[in-house]
């Protein structure tokens, strides 16, 4: 009898251990708004409405001071640091391109030449994440679930679909621009999905084209913004203006589609492509929780060529916060209210506009980057009888020539200094310089407050890194604007949780967008990405 209600006993234990388990969220959706200012979000929240913007501002856990601690601040380390909780030190996507030391070549961040475009004809899919050398924490989901998750990654840019995905996932998603498909690699699958195909075949692009961009709004709320018809703005559509209402019918028919990427639409048709997923992947449905990416890169791609206080920003913000919307009664409807878990950041912020800037005297420049260049080969050349001592000068970081050096019996230690003493007695502009030879001595952490060494590479870097003054650009820019500094102009960004056991409230400490990651294994209970240095930000 004993032995009986022992063996009963411990039937209910175990099953109520089971039934214990904690219960995790069906989908993740990681939602990166490419070049978002943290002041986007509320210089325009009067005009936003309940359901976007402000919903999960309110409803869920917003991060007030989140910021980006190393530089090159770009799309590809910003999209890397979201999904690897990690610096380039360690997740080695240390710029958008950067110089490949052993095939001596600039390379994209995701290329991948071994690889072969899916849904188009030319190289626009010869991409991968081989590049990244971290996992993501999507790849710990697969891992976790021994790949009975799925991870489908969106975008309009190649490396804000293939960075999130990380290794692992089912697939990545990104915008040809050269036929207005969304298209994929090798990598991924050997070809599109009938569902994706289908989208494609509805030519999109073509239909949006067709009409004209109109502003959401009556044109006096844009007011709060520079006129209209601007200095500071590009012609993008070829109309001779830079005005509202914006027509497409001057484009040439291999422009057409590169230009639809500077419309709100695009982010529409990422929205369109997202939810397709959700419905075709069966995303949310399965007894493991499943992971949507997505990124809007308009606002990046736009700001560049008319800068961030443009109507044509703010219009696609408001446009934004209704998609978001959208998106938000979307998963109501298919995943159910309590049963997602939503997060809203950007790969990083940008410099207001620098020639308002300079117009209001405002402290700001441009070193300009053959200058810089030209000056340090004419002194090698003086100084070591050779510019062949240096290799490639990218990205503010100069590549010493190692064979050139070893074979002339030069000190390595001695050519950094010197290279970096004429740098820094030569150029007003430069704020600081740093060799290999001490960041070598030096391992980045999450509160390391050295944005050079959080942005460098041992493998991957070069020998001689410098940085510049604040409001100083590489080069000077009288329309549009950029970023890649570790300033808080380029660095602080919008930071939101929002679903499943995510309490409402608004914190104003501190935190870096390497705590994504960590924080969404923390809810998950998986582990962390491999080379992680953030932390939870959300008890459970």
């Amino acid at each position: 009898m004993k032995t009986k209600i022992l063996i009963v006993a411990s039937v209910v234990f175990l099953t109520s251990i089971l039934f214990a388990q904690p219960e995790k969220p069906k989908l993740v959706v990681g939602v990166v708004v490419d070049q978002m200012r943290f002041t986007d979000l509320y210089r325009y929240y009067h005009l936003y409405g309940e359901d976007g913007f402000k919903r999960i501002a309110e409803k869920g856990s917003n991060f007030t001071f989140a910021h980006y601690n190393y530089e090159l601040t770009s799309t590809g380390p910003g999209h890397a640091s979201i999904y690897t909780g990690t610096t380039p030190f360690f997740h080695g996507i240390i710029g958008n391109d950067f110089y490949d030391k052993k095939n001596k070549r600039m390379l994209n961040c995701v290329q991948d030449d071994s690889q072969t475009s899916v849904g188009t004809e030319n190289s626009n899919g010869k991409k991968s994440p081989v590049n990244l050398i971290a996992s993501t924490i999507t790849d710990e989901l697969k891992l976790f679930t021994n790949k009975k998750s799925k991870v489908i990654s969106i975008s309009i840019k190649d490396r804000g679909a293939i960075l999130p995905g990380g290794h692992l996932a089912d697939a990545a998603y990104w915008y040809d621009n050269k036929t207005g498909k969304f298209i994929s690699s090798t990598y991924y699958m050997k070809q599109l999905p009938d569902w994706v195909s289908d989208f494609n075949s509805k030519k999109y692009p073509d239909a949006y084209l067709s009409d004209n961009w109109n502003l959401l709004l009556d044109k006096s709320v844009y007011e709060i913004n520079s006129p209209d018809e601007s200095p500071y703005e590009k012609d993008l559509f070829n109309e001779g203006k830079t005005s509202f209402p914006h027509s497409f019918k001057n484009l040439k028919s291999d422009e057409k589609y590169n230009a639809f990427q500077f419309t709100p639409l695009a982010n529409q048709l990422v929205l369109d492509l997202a939810k397709e997923a959700i419905v075709n992947e069966k995303l949310g449905q399965n007894e493991y929780p499943d992971f949507l990416a997505i990124s809007f890169s308009t606002p990046d791609l736009i700001a560049h060529e008319i800068g961030n206080y443009s109507y044509e920003l703010m219009d696609i913000y408001l446009r934004i916060d209704r998609q978001i919307a959208e998106l938000l009664n979307f998963l109501d409807q298919k995943i159910g209210k309590e049963n997602y878990i939503l997060f809203l950041t950007a790969d990083h912020a940008a410099i207001e506009t620098p020639a308002y800037l300079k117009e209001n005297k405002m402290p700001v420049g441009g070193i300009g980057t053959n200058r810089v260049r030209d000056s340090l080969m004419s002194y090698v050349k003086r100084e070591f009888k050779s510019d062949e001592i240096i290799e490639k000068f990218s990205n503010r970081q100069v590549f010493l020539n190692y064979e050139f050096i070893n074979r002339n019996g030069l000190d390595f230690s001695e050519v950094q200094k010197k290279i970096k003493n004429y740098l820094r007695e030569t150029f007003y502009e430069i704020q600081t310089v740093v060799t290999r030879e001490y960041l070598d001595t030096q391992v980045a952490t999450r509160t390391t407050t050295n944005s050079i060494l959080n942005g460098w590479n041992p493998s991957r870097s070069g020998d001689v890194v410098f940085n510049l003054l604040p409001g100083y650009l590489d080069n000077f820019l009288e329309k549009g604007t950029t970023h890649g500094s570790a300033y808080s102009y380029d660095t602080h960004v919008p930071l939101i949780f929002y679903g499943w056991k995510i309490p409402a409230k608004e914190i104003n400490k501190p935190v870096y967008v390497v705590d994504i990651a960590p924080t969404i294994a923390n809810l998950l209970n998986i582990n962390e990405p491999n080379a992680c240095i953030g932390i939870p930000l959300i008890e459970k």
